[in-house]
């Protein structure tokens, strides 16, 4: 058998926490049908979700951080740079529209900032791939 080494355990621990943020909203997003039918439920579950995704998304950012740390981006190329950077911001688009979609009082807000939030969480899913595999 493999030893893990601290890169398995990192890379554990941010693709945990990709799913609960990432696949929580999903999950959440289907859900909404059903939960909408029974008075006040769909604010309990996103409650209770939010009690999960926020510290996920914390764990993200941590994470995200020890993996830059392991990289010497400074003589990676261009390339790679570019889409560092363009991860990290969506990741921050991500929690700011999550976070908007959270504050919302207004249904527009609260559809702008779910469906924007998705999209970015999916787009930073998408460049962490892109990352790791160098493609």
């Amino acid at each position: 058998m493999l030893s893990p080494t601290a890169a398995t355990i990192r890379l554990t621990l941010h693709v945990l926490a990709a799913t609960i943020w990432v696949g929580g909203q999903f999950t959440l997003a289907g859900l909404l049908p059903v939960l909408r039918a029974h008075e006040g439920a769909a604010k309990q579950a996103a409650r209770a979700f939010n009690r999960i995704a926020w510290p996920a998304f914390g764990v993200l950012v941590l994470t995200g951080m020890w993996n830059l740390a392991d990289v010497n981006v400074a003589d990676a190329p261009t390339s790679y740079q570019v889409t560092v950077f363009v991860k990290i911001l969506v990741a921050i688009i991500a929690g700011a529209a999550a976070a908007a979609h959270t504050a919302a009082r207004t249904k527009v807000t609260l559809a702008v900032g779910g469906a924007l939030g998705a999209v970015a969480s999916v787009a930073a899913v998408f460049l962490g791939v892109l990352l790791h595999t160098g493609s």
